[in-house]
């Protein structure tokens, strides 16, 4: 008999363990959090979090959106991304990046009712954490996954408390490994990768400085310096990171992953701040040295039987692009409103294998898409010169070319130009943040054709109701003069029918549906003296369907199955669509 029994055991207390149980909690479903060590992050690792990792904090409470943004660095300090010789040396150039330039500033505030913005690690964790435990999570730090053992009734896992060194057993329904990217429970549920880890090295130095004088005129999240020569890195490559502005940073300096990690001490750390900082005398308080690898590795199958990883677990990259964090926490999202549905008796347990089918794909192309940005930094060194040459002077030699006041001179500077306007593809890839699509059992298209991309699908949101896509964002207005998103219609644990004017038949539709099944169903009629009114038109114009059409919303907010207009019978085609998504067929 085990000592303890839950419904869900989270293996992980990282932004996907943490988040899962938020979402648990909130759904009413009983959860354990164990964590090996005995607090949270200690370093500000994932910091950029995008607007989909935004909607989900705002689906957990208003509360929980709000003291991130109290927490977070504001998007219009996530800036430019600058490219320099040093912070007090000269700028090469930047980009207007992370949503900051005009028309894709525009494109953000269009796309999402949530702002983008710079979270680190250490304040994220926290909050989720905070948010999983006060809603019913039981938490247990300095507590090791030690194994697991499943059956057809759940899994039983063995843990280790850290304290007393003894042993205990947990009975759960479900066991969930977001344990991170050494994942000993997606090892022992023999999960299967692609890619290939420890492609190259890194050397991280978290330190704190003043550095306003250098920066706060040009605010960035990350400056990139080339130093031709530099003792580390090859091309001589290091990136000053804003952790909090402007006095604590973050900077990354790469090694040859064919020799030992290196020894870096307080004094070569200093000297790598100073050099990069560009001011010897610069007073510099060393708080912690790390090393890592970059890995390019996805997980094919993200679950086993009752056992589902999330997270690094099952998504394995460089931090480019800043999609780890939030591909972390939407995988929670995915799977959280399943489990629950399951666990109640309102799913089959067939449902819980669309995580596969719309997961999977995600880690693998945010995997591909993370290690791409890195290959693209090649245009930005070739226009420098830096890769004609080993001899620093020589590509000390190139750079400077860039000066020359001739025909060369010119083609340079704007191969340069090019070059950094290139890593868009990493810095403002809005696209790759919000355009996943669905497709599983889970989602019902009835066979309408999924519409092509206008534009570029990596760095352009293109919102829709095709089913499987996430639900279109638009204002809409209540009669006393407040406004909600579309998106603050949907989600919460719950399906939702959005609808016209003429589609009133569809709420008899969803009560009796709604009965029948075990689940509430809410409907939200938006038009003319209703609750809720399209007052700029801007739902009519992305719902893509007639007033009298449905669009049926998933808890999160991915639309799973749609009627451009009013069925023969609305309550039979809503009942057929619940059933199949629900694996009640």
């Amino acid at each position: 008999m085990s000592d303890i029994s839950t419904d869900v055991l989270i293996i992980g207390t990282g932004p996907a363990g943490s988040a899962t149980g938020a979402l648990l909690s909130s759904y009413g479903i009983k959860n354990m959090a164990i964590n090996r060590y005995r607090w949270l992050a200690h370093t500000p690792r994932a910091h950029i979090t995008n607007q989909r990792t935004m909607e989900v904090l705002r689906d957990l409470g208003r509360d929980v959106e709000d003291e991130a943004y109290l927490f977070a660095a504001h998007q219009d300090l996530m800036g430019e991304n600058v490219f320099c010789t040093s912070l007090t040396g000269e700028e090469i150039g930047r980009m207007k990046s992370w949503g900051t330039s005009p028309h894709s500033k525009a494109e953000h505030l269009l796309s999402s009712p949530t702002l983008m913005n710079d979270l680190p690690q250490t304040f994220m964790e926290p909050l989720l954490f905070k948010t999983a435990c006060s809603r019913g999570t039981q938490a247990r730090l300095s507590t090791e996954y030690v194994s697991h053992v499943q059956d057809d009734e759940g899994v039983t896992t063995t843990c280790l408390d850290r304290l007393t060194g003894k042993e205990f057993t947990v009975r759960s329904k479900y066991l969930i490994g977001a344990d991170g990217s050494n994942s000993r429970v997606a090892e022992h549920a023999g999960l299967t990768y692609g890619g290939k880890m420890g492609l190259g090295g890194s050397i991280n130095i978290l330190f704190k400085a003043d550095l306003s004088k250098y920066v706060a005129h040009r605010p960035s999240v990350l400056y990139w310096v080339v130093q031709p020569g530099a003792d580390v890195g090859g091309i001589g490559m290091g990136l000053v990171r804003m952790v909090r502005p402007w006095n604590e940073w973050l900077i990354v300096w790469g090694y040859d992953i064919n020799k030992p990690a290196p020894d870096v001490d307080t004094a070569f750390a200093t000297k790598v701040v100073r050099d990069l900082v560009g001011d010897q005398e610069l007073e510099v308080e060393i708080e912690q040295v790390s090393t890592w690898t970059v890995n390019n590795m996805y997980a094919e199958n993200v679950s086993n039987g009752r056992v589902y990883c999330m997270g690094d677990a099952i998504h394995r990259h460089p931090p480019s692009n800043g999609l780890g964090s939030n591909t972390s926490i939407q995988d929670a999202f995915n799977l959280a409103w399943k489990l629950a549905y399951v666990l109640k008796g309102n799913a089959g347990e067939k449902l819980l294998d669309s995580y596969q089918a719309e997961r999977a794909p995600v880690a693998k192309q945010i995997v591909t898409r993370a290690n791409k940005s890195i290959e693209e930094f090649g245009p930005i060194f070739k226009a420098l010169g830096l890769l004609d040459s080993i001899d620093p002077v020589k590509m000390q030699s190139n750079m400077d070319a860039r000066c020359d006041p001739n025909e060369a001179g010119e083609a340079q500077r704007r191969a340069i130009r090019e070059a950094i306007a290139g890593k868009v593809y990493e810095f403002d890839a809005h696209g790759v943040e919000m355009n996943q699509r669905y497709k599983s059992g889970a989602i019902q298209t009835d066979g309408q054709p999924e519409p092509a991309f206008e534009e570029d699908a990596e760095l352009h949101f293109q919102q829709t109701t095709w089913p499987g896509a996430r639900v279109p964002h638009a204002w809409v207005y209540s009669t006393d003069g407040g406004k909600v998103s579309t998106l603050d219609l949907t989600g919460h644990g719950k399906f939702t029918v959005l609808t016209g004017l003429r589609g009133q038949d569809w709420v008899a539709a969803a009560a009796t549906v709604g009965k029948e099944l075990g689940i509430e169903i809410a409907v939200h009629i938006i038009g003319p003296r209703q609750k809720w009114q399209d007052l700029a038109g801007d739902w009519a114009r992305s719902s893509e369907i007639e007033e009298n059409g449905a669009v049926l919303v998933r808890p999160d907010h991915h639309v799973a199955w749609r009627a451009r207009e009013m069925p023969g019978n609305p309550e039979a085609e809503l009942r057929r669509a619940l059933k199949d998504v629900l694996a009640l067929a």
